[in-house]
């Protein structure tokens, strides 16, 4: 009997240890966001005939706004992520699945910017309007993402901060996301891919104005 008394009491000591590792989480986050935000950078080719490396550079300019466009979606969704675990205090195993789907998302991200950069490199405008749906897909994979960590956040209010609203983890964004993903889609497979490239481009400036009005 004294037995089962100290493992209960064990239990229950526990068990605000395992719901107090959001800077666990975060930290591993960070690193995903690193890996993937760093890998970027591989796409971008250098130039390897003499005398034409001018050329060269300026006819991988779609490679650079690929680029941009895939270094400022992961910034922005680093801010979000950051803004957002800094109202959590504490994580259970289904935040932590819906942070991995989430991070799944991120570390994909790199995929289609190389898809793009060889599209648009040695591609017809087929290949190009595909490459840019599949950007755009991703990019509707995390606002899904962001949609299943919000609403479990919002139907678990001890996982948030006490001083936290939980109407700070509203899915207008997640859903404004999704749709702005699948426009971009659209425009990008029935009417020209540059434009789709374009749209990728402002969509990260956007997401900053809204995720540093949502964090004051």
């Amino acid at each position: 009997m004294l037995v089962f008394r100290h493992h209960v009491r064990n239990m229950t000591e526990e068990r605000p240890r395992r719901l107090s590792e959001s800077s666990r989480v975060e930290a591993f986050s960070d690193g995903v966001f690193s890996i993937a935000i760093t890998l970027l950078v591989l796409e971008l080719a250098i130039p390897a005939v003499k005398g034409s490396f001018d050329a060269e550079l300026a006819g991988e300019w779609v490679s650079y706004v690929a680029y941009l466009a895939a270094f400022g979606s992961i910034g922005v969704l680093w801010m979000g992520h950051h803004t957002a675990f800094s109202r959590i205090r504490a994580v259970d195993a289904g935040l932590l699945w819906r942070n991995l789907v989430l991070l799944l998302t991120v570390s994909v991200v790199p995929f289609p910017t190389a898809v793009i950069a060889s599209a648009f490199r040695i591609g017809n405008e087929r290949d190009q309007a595909a490459a840019v749906v599949a950007y755009a897909i991703v990019g509707m994979a995390s606002g899904v993402a962001w949609s299943l960590l919000f609403s479990y956040l919002r139907g678990h209010p001890t996982l948030v901060d006490p001083a936290t609203d939980l109407r700070f983890f509203r899915l207008k964004e997640p859903l404004l996301t999704i749709v702005g993903y699948g426009i971009s889609a659209l425009i990008g497979w029935f009417i020209s891919p540059a434009a789709a490239l374009a749209i990728f481009l402002v969509f990260p400036a956007v997401y900053v104005v809204r995720v540093r009005s949502a964090a004051r």
